[in-house]
């Protein structure tokens, strides 16, 4: 250094003067705790799923049974059948899209507790289906719950069964109108698509030196740095037929009697596609946390 000598302490140096790497005190070294604030610990529990699962690409999960208290979301739900789109007017004549869903009545064949089962559900069935078409199992199961055969079983969580009985029908008489629940189904297949499509990219150039690359996604890794791919890269694949849930749609009307309720928006998956609606749990953790600040 200009004007004195410059002196290199190993231990204001923080780093491993054998190795040669400067920052090798920035992976082991503890970093001090701020007064007043609790150590944090990670936990080593497994994940519970495979690393796989883990790093797909643009998979929403199953809609989240917790809020940030740890309570249960879904305190009731239907399965229903997307028949469709249309619209509807309301009290000042404007139009609104909706999606039609045929609520069938829904029958509980079994009730899971957390003090047999380790959690709460409901396992339901609807419509109906020939005892020559179940295998040996289904069959057993049906009659030992003393329930029709449906067309197939269907498990929902919910937060408070014990006022469910088995043999107990669900109607769409749960749901009234102006009501928010969250939609879930197995989106529309698109099959392998572009990372344009699949992930909304902007793409390159349309002209200005660009050759036959007006899709490319771009660069994913590189040769020198970081010289790999890294996990969850937003790439080129298969598009859709995934599990996703829409949240906080409005229940337009609902119809008991002709088993139809309509759902303001857009409800995920096919015409004919089951769908499982429950009530919204991100309203009722807004208005607990709003109630709360008061």
């Amino acid at each position: 250094m200009p004007g004195g000598s410059r002196v290199e302490s190993p231990a204001l140096w923080g780093g491993d003067r054998k190795s040669g790497n400067r920052f090798s005190h920035r992976r082991c070294a503890r970093q001090p705790e701020k007064s007043g604030t609790p150590s944090r610990t990670i936990s080593s529990a497994p994940l519970g799923e495979s690393r796989a699962e883990r790093w797909r690409v643009g998979v929403v999960a199953e809609a989240p049974r917790t809020n940030k208290k740890g309570c249960t979301v879904a305190t009731k739900a239907i399965v229903g059948e997307k028949v469709g789109m249309t619209q509807v007017w309301d009290d000042e004549n404007r139009s609104i899209p909706v999606t039609v869903v045929k609520v069938a009545p829904v029958r509980v064949v079994q009730v899971k507790t957390p003090e047999s089962d380790g959690y709460s559900a409901l396992q339901v069935t609807w419509g109906t289906r020939r005892e020559g078409l179940l295998n040996k199992p289904e069959a057993g199961h049906f009659g030992a719950a003393g329930v029709d055969a449906g067309k197939k079983l269907l498990e929902l969580r919910l937060e408070n069964v014990g006022d469910y009985t088995v043999g107990q029908e669900i109607t769409a008489e749960i749901f009234e109108k102006g009501e928010r629940i969250d939609a879930t189904a197995v989106s529309k297949g698109k099959g392998f698509a572009g990372g344009m499509k699949r992930h909304n990219f902007k793409g390159q150039g349309a002209s200005h030196g660009n050759h036959k690359a007006h899709r490319v996604p771009g660069s994913i890794g590189g040769c020198a740095t970081p010289g790999r791919v890294f996990k969850g890269t937003r790439m080129a694949g298969r598009m859709g037929g995934q599990q996703v849930t829409t949240t906080n749609l409005e229940i337009i009307g609902a119809d008991p009697e002709r088993q139809v309720v309509l759902v303001k928006g857009a409800v995920p998956g096919p015409r004919g596609g089951v769908v499982v609606l429950r009530n919204s749990v991100k309203v009722a953790a807004a208005a607990g946390k709003a109630g709360g600040s008061k």
